[in-house]
């Protein structure tokens, strides 16, 4: 069996190292369609009121949000002090269990270039002077990041590894209506094309089983991302949890979640297309607590990959 090509795989042929991604919450930041500048509510799949601080270091960010047109940011210092201590909490926890030697600053929750340029400036260069730390990703939507700030994270790959992390998810505009995602689809495809002009890597988030998609849409949502030139892909089926608009919708009948069988086959098939330089960050997403209402088979995430791994057998693939 050939494994398929996974972005460990480019990191440790690039690298010569065990690297990983160290993945960063920091508060303050939050997301245009939950703040109201775009949308009001957020994604209709997302527990909006995981968008505030948690640690009794931070509490005193609660309910503070930064965007693109903040004026300052009082906060700053404590959002750096925040992100060290998550580096060197989570790195240390890495080198101790999986051997890691060097390391990616992932800022995954929340929007990641949405607040005033030199708190991102800020944040960054703190995350690159870590010990070991080869570069950054960072997570956003793609209505919410400015050219100056693609310029300078541009100017930050030539010496960096730096990554840009979009949620795609579908390319289908109704589909992105139903979900109040708050931008459509040609904005996204802008700002992928821009990003890799700028030379940047993209990694694009894709998810299966959004409301009402057939199997072909979701296909084509995957064949259009790989023409936008992606580098990396992640793949996420669509699961629904407590305290969502999503959840209302399927509790009340109006939603039935992707099953087992059609997600595999959506997935066997768009890896199947995927160009060869691409390589896969995810293959499927769940959550194993009683925030889980559907489906079930997203509960169990090793029983995901041995299915996964099965119904990749016939292609000659493992992941």
């Amino acid at each position: 069996m050939k494994q398929i090509y996974t972005f460990g795989n480019y990191l440790k042929n690039k690298f010569n190292s065990k690297v990983y991604k160290v993945g960063i919450n920091i508060s303050g930041f939050t997301c245009p369609n939950i703040d109201g500048t775009v949308a009001k509510g957020g994604c209709t799949f997302c527990q909006n009121d995981s968008f505030s601080a948690s640690t009794n270091e931070v509490q005193e960010l609660k309910g503070f949000h930064l965007n693109l047109d903040s004026k300052e940011n009082p906060f700053l210092e404590k959002q750096l002090l925040q992100l060290e201590q998550q580096f060197v909490s989570i790195s240390s926890r890495q080198k101790r269990e999986y051997g890691a030697e060097k390391f990616l600053v992932y800022f995954q929750s929340f929007t990641n270039t949405y607040a005033p340029f030199e708190t991102l400036k800020a944040l960054y260069e703190k995350a690159l002077s870590f010990d070991n730390v080869l570069g950054l990703s960072i997570g956003t939507r793609s209505d919410s990041i400015t050219q100056e700030t693609l310029d300078y994270l541009s100017e930050l790959n030539k010496t960096k590894e730096i990554w840009i992390e979009f949620g795609i998810q579908s390319i289908y505009d109704e589909t992105l209506e139903k979900i109040n995602r708050g931008h459509n689809s040609a904005n996204v495809k802008e700002w992928i094309i821009k990003s890799k002009k700028a030379g940047l890597n993209v990694c694009g988030h894709l998810i299966f089983g959004l409301p009402d998609e057939s199997k072909d849409m979701m296909i084509d949502t995957a064949k259009e991302a790989y023409r936008w030139g992606i580098d990396s892909v992640k793949y996420h089926p669509l699961y629904v949890v407590k305290r969502t608009a999503l959840a209302n919708e399927f509790i009340s009948g109006k939603f039935t979640p992707i099953s087992e069988e059609e997600y595999l086959d959506v997935l066997v098939q768009t890896i199947k297309l995927k160009p060869t330089n691409v390589s896969v960050q995810r293959v499927t997403a769940g959550i194993d607590d009683d925030s889980l209402l559907a489906p079930e088979w997203c509960k169990n995430k090793n029983i995901q990959i041995k299915n996964i791994n099965k119904a990749l057998k016939p292609l000659g693939l493992k992941y």
